[in-house]
């Protein structure tokens, strides 16, 4: 059977996803224990590390945050979801996701506001960086939670818009 290009492109995007996360854990384990060894047996480091590992923690979580969305496994409060089934349990799970969307997205708009007012006003990282490329993750993986809640909700509108399978 023939894959889909956008079969093709979305299986990239996920392994691309799952590769940079495990590439920034990497460098953030990799770090902090270099750190670590360095103010232990040397009583020096690199004075650099530490802003450096803050922003790696925050990609991580970030991007961990949109590799969980990906997959369902995002912290979730299901307490009604687990009470109801059928169509009560699908419009449940419905509305948590377009609330979800929602917040994503309104947190994506206002990241990229906050975003563009460092790149204006020049704020610095460390060592004399700018602040605003370490922050682009902040609209970029809001914006793809967005985007993975908003498709959550159109599949089973989707499906309902297909009807009962045929026989």
């Amino acid at each position: 059977m023939r894959e889909e290009p956008f079969g093709r492109v979305v299986r990239a995007l996920h392994r691309l996803e799952d590769a940079a996360l495990a590439l920034l854990l990497l460098s953030l384990i990799a770090l902090a224990s270099l750190q670590i060894v360095l103010r232990n047996l040397f009583e020096t480091g690199l004075p650099w590390s530490d802003p450096l590992l803050r922003i790696l923690v925050l990609w991580t979580g970030l991007l961990g945050a949109v590799v969980a969305s990906r997959e369902g496994r995002q912290i979730s409060v299901d307490a009604l979801s687990r009470l109801l089934q059928g169509r009560a349990a699908e419009a449940t799970r419905i509305a948590a996701n377009g609330f979800a969307a929602l917040v994503s997205g309104l947190l994506a708009v206002h990241s990229v506001r906050f975003v563009a007012s460092e790149f204006e006003y020049g704020s610095g990282a460390f060592s004399g960086l700018p602040a605003w490329p370490f922050q682009i993750i902040l609209p970029l993986a809001f914006g793809a939670v967005a985007l993975r809640h908003l498709v959550a909700c159109a599949a089973p509108l989707r499906a309902i818009g297909r009807g009962p399978p045929s026989s």
